[in-house]
């Protein structure tokens, strides 16, 4: 149950990339964007790599919590 531990920060820090990653995205649309309608479309195509990012990122820390826990 050690290794719960830092298996679970390694997932939390690859979340938290693909989180840096989306924010990197939508920042790059908010400068290059035409019209409202180009700027919703870009950020939408961000928007599951965000989501996704977010769900690694609980999943590592519940890892943790539960190593925490068990240790």
């Amino acid at each position: 149950m050690d290794l719960l531990i830092p298996i679970g920060a390694v997932i939390s820090i690859i979340g938290l990339i693909g989180i840096i990653i989306s924010i990197v995205q939508v920042r790059r649309a908010k400068s290059t964007a035409a019209n409202d309608d180009d700027l919703r479309a870009k950020i939408q195509a961000a928007l599951p790599l965000n989501l996704g990012a977010f769900l690694v990122s609980v999943i590592g820390l519940m890892c943790v919590v539960i190593g925490v826990i068990l240790t």
